[in-house]
């Protein structure tokens, strides 16, 4: 970010902003370190530098970086599967962890590689998200119920909540339940009102006043962290790395979102590579700092633009104020009931168990689509539904990675098998060549007929198309077999063999196989492969090949283009 060029008018709206996000980010910060499994104080220590170095380094004029909800529960399995949640050094693992995530990202922006947010699909992030939000759910409620936690997975955790409802502490759920309508209320009744703020506050004030039996966050200390590099060997940080690619994989994908949704017309263009430099920056800023994991946060930067935000100043405004709360507010904290924290943390991601966009995705489907993949056909939904169940049931970094495979194999296997259309004309002078699937009048020509493939052709699909094109040109009747190519973007060496291949076959039962409309790129590579006319030549309109095999279309006319 630089200053230059700053404009006095856009101060009121940035320090009104910077106000509005410390006010939001300073429980909110306390609520997701207690997912992380680490002392509330470790959120607000990851804050000030991270904001510092997003604001030097990123490409967005509004998004607030800091500690989230999803990069806390990530850092919380990763580094569980290294220390006991007990461990004294669960906390030096926590910012260890955030250095070498904030490492993964910066080396990844200097290599260019922003393109790997593409790996991660919508649909994949969308039920890895909403699973995330479960877990963190489901290990929240135990707070708000005032009884002991469980252990294990989402259905295990569940499990005994719902078996431990006897345990229920009253007066814990009451303090829960009043702070959680709070923050909802006042999000929907008064927006501009930082509900967990007035939740948190008040929650501490009626703890002071009538001396209530909850558990309480207990001590948290003053004054700045420690800087400098958290204590942990070289080969406990090697085994770390793992995990913080994954994480940092996370984090790059909801902050991109976040900035690429909130940057406005007139806005320099988000870079996805200086996007990754800016997160590495941050989140190296947040481990030095003896913090955790941040990543671009899509509420609070909502709510920063929403506050008026011109420019990276409200995002420097709310670190200072982080740093005086460190330095003269955290005595207060220490009467903060642990339902309340519960409450901030269920109001923050309830949200994002996002039912209504796997019932989209679900209804994403046509009869024909089921016809042609089967039971894939709703690819994007199975996505989502792999990463949401990997999640719950095998953990957070299981389920990111068994749903980028489910998203993946579902892609390999649907582009193994292509679309094959049956092309007809439809009569009239205004005729054109159509899928006879979709227009009942559309009628092949006598003795021909017309396939278009609605992919490029390579290895994985050859065979399929093969032995469509074959089937097609064994049928009574047939002499000749067009293939539209005006579809096929590309053919790789073992696609061209096999249209040689078939061209030879069909040749001895005295049928042609002939190519109309392909692309330049297409009859080079068929003609690294053969010299055989009817598969090199190309004819420029399915007319034209048409007419060249001697076929009549059922409105007596040799062929027209097709629309």
């Amino acid at each position: 970010m630089s200053l230059r060029g700053y404009e006095r008018s856009w101060l009121r709206g940035d320090l009104i902003a910077g106000l509005t996000v410390c006010a939001i980010l300073v429980p909110q910060a306390l609520a997701y370190a207690s997912i992380a499994r680490v002392s509330p104080v470790v959120g607000l220590y990851a804050a000030p530098g991270a904001l510092l170095l997003y604001a030097a380094l990123g490409s967005s004029r509004v998004l607030v970086v800091g500690p989230m909800a999803a990069s806390a529960a990530l850092s919380a399995a990763t580094v569980a599967d290294l220390v006991g949640p007990g461990d004294e050094r669960f906390a030096a693992f926590t910012a260890a962890l955030a250095l070498a995530a904030g490492l993964a990202a910066l080396v990844a922006g200097l290599l260019r590689l922003g393109f790997l947010a593409d790996f991660i699909s919508g649909p994949v992030l969308k039920g890895l998200i909403i699973g995330l939000a479960l877990t963190i759910i489901i290990g929240q409620l135990p707070k708000l119920f005032g009884i002991a936690p469980g252990s294990g997975d989402f259905f295990e955790q569940a499990w005994h909540l719902v078996t431990h409802l006897g345990d229920t502490q009253g007066t814990a759920l009451l303090v829960g339940t009043l702070s959680l309508a709070v923050i909802v209320g006042l999000r929907r009744r008064a927006p501009g009102v930082p509900g967990p703020l007035v939740a948190v506050t008040g929650a501490i004030a009626a703890v002071k006043a009538f001396g209530l039996d909850v558990r309480t966050v207990g001590s948290i200390a003053s004054g700045l962290p420690t800087l400098g590099l958290p204590d942990v060997g070289l080969g406990d940080s090697a085994r770390l790395a793992g995990g913080a690619v994954g994480v940092m994989l996370i984090a790059f994908t909801e902050g991109l979102g976040a900035a690429k949704t909130f940057a406005a017309d007139s806005d320099p263009r988000i870079d996805a590579n200086r996007e990754l430099i800016a997160l590495g920056g941050a989140n190296l800023a947040a481990g030095l700092s003896s913090g955790m994991v941040v990543s671009g946060s899509l509420s609070k930067t909502a709510v920063n633009a929403s506050a008026g935000a011109r420019t990276q100043v409200s995002g420097l405004l709310a670190a200072a104020l982080t740093v005086v709360v460190l330095l003269f507010l955290t005595a207060p904290f220490a009467d903060l009931p642990e339902a309340t924290l519960a409450a901030v943390v269920i109001a923050a991601v309830v949200d994002l168990v996002d039912v209504r966009a796997l019932i989209e995705l679900y209804d994403t489907y046509t009869k024909r689509l089921g016809r042609q993949f089967g039971w894939v056909a709703r690819p994007d939904f199975l996505a989502a539904l792999a990463a949401l169940l990997g999640v719950t049931i095998f953990g957070t970094l299981p389920g990111l990675f068994i749903g980028i495979g489910a998203s993946l194999l579902l892609l390999v296997y649907r582009a193994s098998r292509p679309y094959v259309a049956v092309l007809g004309h439809t009569p009239g002078p205004d005729g054109a060549y159509h899928d006879v699937e979709r227009h009942e009048d559309a009628r092949s020509p006598d003795g021909v007929v017309i396939l278009r493939v609605e992919s490029g052709l390579y290895f994985a699909n050859a065979e399929n198309v093969r032995s469509r094109i074959l089937d097609a040109g064994g049928a009574p009747g047939v002499r000749a077999v067009i293939l539209d190519a005006e579809t096929i973007p590309f053919v790789d060496v073992s696609a061209a063999r096999m249209l040689v291949s078939a061209h030879t076959q069909l040749e001895t039962r005295g049928v042609r196989l002939v190519v109309a409309r392909a692309v330049g790129q297409v009859r080079d590579v068929i003609g690294c492969i053969t010299d055989e006319d009817d598969l090199t030549s190309s004819f420029p309109t399915i007319a034209a090949a048409v007419d060249a095999v001697g076929g009549i279309s059922a409105d007596g006319v040799g062929g027209a283009h097709r629309r």
